[in-house]
């Protein structure tokens, strides 16, 4: 598994890369066959530690968790144990559709944008109707079931999962309702 820890605007000792790498790895084999890579970033917020870890599977999913303490270690071990916790509640899915899946997830590229939203701009009435671009980037959608994205979703813990449906052509959207069911969108 490829690693990258990075901190922002905190310098990573040689010591707390290996904890991680020890750590991360222990916890992610247990529960997923075959992870690929991990992204691993320290931050301070006031008198905390952050850490912000993703996991990418050769299945194509992802695992994310983020965890505060008071000490860099700290925010680390939390983080781990709730990426721990995340893969264990479904590694019998993972597994199976592992099993299903010999080759890894097909990906296909898009167009990623951030617009700017209205808090952003001034209080006058908006010349046009067209939003303001602030960033465009590429990004990659999964050709996935509607079983894994929901379990993507889940382990990611993103309220929105963006796919391409095994068989078909156009993008499908599932995502969180308020109720706290799950809303799928297939376009026809």
């Amino acid at each position: 598994m490829r690693y990258q820890i990075s901190g922002k605007q905190i310098d990573i000792g040689e010591a707390l890369q290996t904890h991680v790498k020890t750590e991360l790895g222990e916890a992610v084999k247990k529960y997923a066959e075959r992870p690929t890579d991990a992204n691993v970033i320290f931050s301070k917020s006031a008198h905390e530690f952050v850490c912000e870890a993703t996991v990418h599977l050769s299945t194509g999913l992802t695992a994310s968790a983020k965890a505060h303490a008071t000490d860099i270690y700290g925010s680390f071990d939390s983080c781990a144990a709730k990426m721990e916790k995340q893969l264990r509640r479904y590694k019998r899915r993972l597994k199976d559709h592992h099993r299903e899946r010999p080759e890894p997830v097909e990906l296909f590229g898009a167009s990623s944008y951030i617009l700017a939203s209205e808090s952003d701009s001034d209080a006058q009435e908006p010349e046009t109707l067209q939003p303001m671009i602030i960033a465009e980037m590429q990004t990659k959608i999964a050709n996935l079931s509607v079983g894994e994205a929901v379990m993507q979703m889940e382990i990611s813990g993103s309220p929105v999962v963006v796919f391409r449906k095994e068989g078909k052509e156009g993008v499908n959207v599932v995502y969180r309702r308020d109720d706290g069911n799950i809303g799928w969108i297939d376009p026809s």
